[in-house]
């Protein structure tokens, strides 16, 4: 039998040999060199992350912060870089989850990785 951890480290040189991967480690560099650029991504960031919160807490979500977050989406994405980088994390951040929702399907670990495991 091989060792779990041997198989994550394959399964990480792999994701990192992706084309996905490939094309937001591309994108992030070139937005890395433009403090404007990098600055503007933050912001957006920080609104979303605040947004999350928000909707965590129980607090209400108005149609209206979404508004504004979607808003300053648009915005920022009128620029090339920042909607390629976008668009590149939204893609391997979805590789990272499916990858993950396989894993815990098929261990049937998916309740008790969440914490809704019936007692």
């Amino acid at each position: 039998m091989r060792n779990v951890y041997d198989i994550a480290y394959e399964l990480a040189t792999a994701l990192k040999e992706s084309n996905e991967f490939k094309r937001f480690k591309a994108a992030k560099e070139k937005i890395e060199k433009d403090e404007k650029l990098k600055q503007m991504i933050s912001d957006f960031k920080k609104k979303q992350f605040e947004l999350e919160q928000k909707r965590l807490k129980g607090e209400e979500v108005t149609s209206s912060d979404v508004y504004s977050l979607q808003q300053l989406y648009q915005i920022i994405s009128l620029n090339p870089d920042i909607e390629e980088y976008l668009s590149a994390e939204m893609m391997l951040a979805k590789i990272i989850a499916d990858i993950s929702k396989i894993i815990a399907d098929s261990i049937e670990f998916k309740d008790e990785l969440w914490g809704f495991a019936d007692k």
